[in-house]
């Protein structure tokens, strides 16, 4: 303890020194708006480059894991694929056709690989951060998905970064339908657990039961239809009992989320465009 005490005596200018250093820099950069924002850009990138050697360390020592899930994801896929081009072969008598209509489908969407850097599961709204940003051609409004189903929905990127909403977000919108039955609703997370959710709206004349599998309807500009969701484990009666409303245990696991990939689709854009203009057309409408 003397000595503790001998040194802080003998070099007690040099804290003061950095004491008051410490003081300006916090008065500077806080009151100065100029600094002030070089500062924060500063700031950002420091820790985006942090959160990004972060998610390398976790990535390395969960490549087991996920490596487990993508082949059993890939068994299962190429699986549906030769059934299902073995049907339309059938159907057709005419396997070019198969080749033809995966080539076009395959032109239409163009797959960003990403990594997340930095992700939240107990807040009620939750967001990821990915390393892909508009050079990488992300934009806001692309879907996101990994090997197991859906992620969430881009909402802001930046040159070299995006910020992500998931499906545990409370402003999260997805619109998806029972796999096989052609009944669509809304999915949406009420908070809680990070590996449930709730899909409303399913109309009182709709067939299904529990275990049928969830997946994306493709009625809107984000998602093609058929990304897988999750499955149906429970069912309510809605608000007003005019429809239901599905517990679905969602095949994303969000707590050990590595590696996902952004959706381009290259009728999006003309698409939200489109529906731009409608909606455009319609307030215009109702000020006449």
């Amino acid at each position: 303890m003397r000595n503790l005490l001998e040194f802080l005596t003998k070099y007690n200018y040099w804290f003061v020194f950095l004491l008051l250093e410490i003081i300006s820099f916090v008065l500077l950069f806080r009151f100065n708006s100029y600094q002030g924002s070089v500062w924060f850009s500063s700031a950002n990138a420091v820790t985006g480059q942090i959160y990004a050697w972060n998610a390398d360390v976790e990535s390395f020592f969960s490549l087991i894991k996920v490596n487990e899930q993508l082949t059993m994801r890939n068994v299962r896929l190429e699986n549906q694929v030769n059934k299902l081009s073995k049907s339309l072969a059938d159907l057709t008598h005419d396997t070019t056709v198969v080749e033809r209509n995966e080539l076009a489908l395959l032109n239409q969407y163009k797959l960003i690989p990403a990594k997340v850097i930095s992700n939240s599961l107990d807040k009620v709204d939750n967001y990821i951060t990915i390393d892909k940003g508009i050079e990488d051609g992300v934009k806001s409004e692309m879907g996101v998905a990994c090997g197991n189903g859906v992620v969430g929905i881009v909402y802001m990127a930046s040159e070299h970064y995006s910020l992500v909403i998931p499906i545990l977000n409370l402003k999260s919108n997805i619109s998806c339908s029972i796999k096989g039955r052609r009944y669509f609703g809304y999915l949406h997370w009420s908070g809680g657990r990070s590996d449930e959710a709730y899909l409303s709206d399913i109309p009182r004349h709709a067939f299904f039961k529990k275990g049928d599998e969830i997946e994306t309807s493709g009625y809107s500009a984000v998602f093609p239809s058929g990304i897988l969701v999750g499955k149906v484990t429970q069912i309510f009666n809605s608000s007003d009992g005019l429809t239901y409303r599905l517990r679905i245990s969602l095949s994303t696991d969000f707590g050990n989320l590595r590696d996902v990939c952004v959706i381009k689709d290259a009728s999006s854009s003309e698409r939200i465009q489109l529906l731009k203009v409608a909606q455009d057309s319609l307030k215009v409408g109702k000020q006449n």
